[in-house]
């Protein structure tokens, strides 16, 4: 890998997972790209949860119930504070954009130190915060199972096939 590019071509969602514990370093490493991903007027509205403990994910299991989450040695949920979100001055907050931002930078953290993730946001966020004692304010957004890729997806290049360029930039104006 020499470049963003190549490392972006080189992620796709998994939803497999080798058993096999993810290495404190590059848990840590992963967490740090993250910590330092940019965020709307530098509010940095985020929190992540790292839930490592089996049985603790077999509970989160319950609010996304698809049985190959339980693979995954790391699941991180990235939660977000609506109390110190920017807010565009038409009350547009900002807290789930950032929150993409550092689950990209996680994403991309992880695929370079050859782990795999999946985004997921289809999960009972109500559940969740319940099980995680979250605060009224703090809203979780996204799990981020991180583990080693077990079985490799029938189509492995899926996420490659993208709009055309002129498609999706326009030049001035729409």
């Amino acid at each position: 890998m020499n470049n963003l590019l190549d490392l972006a071509k080189l992620r796709y969602s998994v939803r497999n997972f080798m058993d096999r514990p993810v290495e404190e370093e590059k848990l840590q490493y992963i967490l740090e790209c993250g910590r330092i991903a940019p965020s709307a007027a530098n509010c940095q509205p985020w929190h992540i949860i790292v839930i490592r403990d089996l049985e603790m994910r077999k509970k989160l299991c319950t609010t996304y119930n698809r049985s190959w989450l339980i693979q995954a040695p790391v699941i991180l949920i990235i939660c977000g504070d609506h109390h110190i979100g920017w807010k565009r001055n038409d009350g547009k907050d900002h807290t789930d954009i950032d929150a993409a931002i550092i689950v990209d930078h996680m994403t991309l953290a992880a695929t370079e130190q050859g782990l795999g993730t999946c985004w997921i946001c289809n999960f009972d966020a109500r559940q969740c915060s319940e099980m995680l004692h979250l605060p009224a304010n703090i809203e979780p957004i996204v799990y981020l199972p991180i583990g080693y890729p077990g079985k490799e997806p029938d189509d492995r290049n899926r996420h490659l096939v993208r709009k055309k360029m002129q498609e999706i930039v326009h030049l001035e104006k729409f």
